[in-house]
């Protein structure tokens, strides 16, 4: 077996021995000839960023092999609201390299990720997937730099009271079991995105543990490895779906909502990135951070009031980019600083010795790593994750075109808690101030033709739908309110 697939947990990949970026129909065909396969899916992203299913039981060799040579039409009126029922049919296309065995069905069942198509057969330019496709494609044209990313997924699960090992609020980051609950639930969340092709860097116990009423609400967290940004955001929405279903087989609830109580932490959708050319990582140079690095941080910076459109899309977003809530509001960056929008972490850079220094009987390590990523912080649960991604690659391009890049960069990096500085710009405060950002923004996202105006236009119109500048103050000191809102919006993303 290939020595690069031997250890892929992707049941596809392990029965044709050949990664899934090489996927065909042939082979698709075969893996469901052979696995006695009855079923295919065909999963696609509607406008609210969620996956949708059609389902078709397999009835012949002719039949599959017409389902995976033309795909099928859907209705893109009900998926996009910007398209008009009077000419909305689409075709769905299947991707291949996508394609995994749905470990959720009692019916042996394949599932594949869906492109959109218009009626001329020609990509559907506003489908999200499309969107990121052309950012990232245009990226690499104009700069010959490879866009990669991963995310952090933080979400809560939901139980009654443990009365033998409570919990403590705010002191469950890295807990373990017994005094962290549901780890396993999330272990077999991360064995089973792993199956179904999601790359994972690790999961853990998060610092939010709530007591409220009745209810135990414990925080978790699983990171992906890099990637590129397309499979990135791929990933993103096939472990949320993931872990909805798992939670959903033990009757309990989850939310990857931004703020489920008021005054304890939110979860956030914290996005790395880094940019690569000729599979070299960017992020360094001389063992410190690169001028490309810092440019792609001013990129973010500079778009960072516009971003907020595409990563926190629900009014309760701005109950969790608060203040000393290691959530960012400030418009700034640092190293290792978790109170800035883009912060740098740890990235192995220089530290070879430290494995022979906890294991003095092993060989000096010669191998020298570059893990360098930046990680954008406001982001969370709400977010339309393709789009998202595709916004920061507007900002990446802008940041590594602009002659000022490095001056906003050195401007706007600080070593202290940024919510101590009183000169730095803010990030908006509201729905309707995101939306209110993008529509002054919108030329840098629809330049080059990335983002279709009516998207653009879309997101404006949705954003000053929820009618909530201001909302935090209004809602001060009503809990009932407050609780409603978050009630609506527990679900979202």
């Amino acid at each position: 077996m290939d020595k690069h697939i031997d250890l892929n947990p992707n049941k596809i990949v392990s029965f044709l021995n050949k990664p899934s970026e090489d996927f065909t129909k042939t082979d698709i065909i075969e893996y469901i000839e052979k696995n006695d396969i009855k079923m295919l899916n065909f999963r696609y992203l509607g406008g609210d960023g969620r996956l949708k299913t059609l389902n078709f039981v397999i009835n012949s060799h002719e039949h599959l092999n017409s389902l995976l040579s033309n795909g099928e039409r859907v209705d893109g009126s009900s998926l996009f609201s910007y398209i008009d029922p009077s000419s909305s049919d689409l075709y769905v296309i299947p991707k291949f390299k996508t394609a995994f065995l749905n470990p959720f069905t009692d019916i042996p069942t394949i599932d594949i990720l869906c492109a959109y198509f218009k009626s001329d057969g020609t990509p559907l330019e506003s489908a999200p997937e499309n969107i990121l496709k052309n950012a990232h494609d245009l990226l690499k044209k104009k700069t010959g730099y490879t866009f990669e990313a991963l995310g952090e997924l933080e979400y809560y699960l939901l139980s009654e009271i443990d009365s033998i090992y409570p919990i403590i609020e705010q002191k469950g980051y890295h807990e373990s079991h017994p005094f962290s609950k549901w780890g396993s639930i999330r272990r077999e969340a991360m064995k089973t995105i792993s199956e179904i092709g999601g790359k994972i860097k690790y999961g853990h116990a998060e610092v939010g543990n709530i007591i409220h009423e009745d209810l135990e609400m414990v925080q978790h967290e699983i990171e992906f490895l890099p990637c590129s940004v397309e499979d990135a955001a791929d990933q993103l929405v096939l472990a949320k779906w993931a872990v909805r279903e798992i939670a959903y087989k033990y009757e309990m609830e989850v939310s990857f909502a931004p703020k489920i109580i008021v005054g304890h932490a939110g979860s956030g959708l914290h996005i790395h990135c880094r940019l690569v050319k000729d599979n070299e990582n960017a992020m360094v140079e001389n063992d410190k951070l690169s001028s490309v690095a810092k440019k792609l941080i001013a990129g973010f910076l500079k778009l960072s009031p516009s971003l907020t459109a595409f990563g926190n899309t629900v009014p309760t977003s701005f109950l969790r980019l608060v203040p000393h809530q290691e959530a960012p509001t400030s418009i700034c960056w640092g190293d290792k600083n978790r109170s800035v929008l883009v912060r740098v972490p740890l990235g192995w850079l220089g530290v070879s010795d430290m494995v022979k220094i906890a294991n003095p009987k092993e060989p000096v390590n010669n191998h020298t790593v570059n893990n360098q990523t930046v990680e954008l912080r406001n982001p969370d649960g709400s977010a339309n994750v393709h789009l998202l991604l595709a916004g920061m690659t507007v900002a990446a391009i802008y940041g590594l075109e602009h002659p000022e890049s490095l001056k906003i960069a050195e401007k706007l990096y600080i070593t202290d808690d940024a919510s101590s500085r009183k000169n730095l710009d803010q990030l908006p405060s509201s729905c309707s101030e995101a939306a209110d950002s993008l529509d002054r923004d919108r030329h840098f996202y629809e330049k080059d033709g990335i983002f279709p105006p009516k998207t653009i236009s879309g997101i404006i119109r949705e954003l000053k739908n929820y009618n909530d500048k201001d909302l935090s103050e209004k809602l001060f000191g009503n809990a009932d309110a407050l609780k409603d809102l978050i009630q609506e919006f527990l679900h979202c993303g």
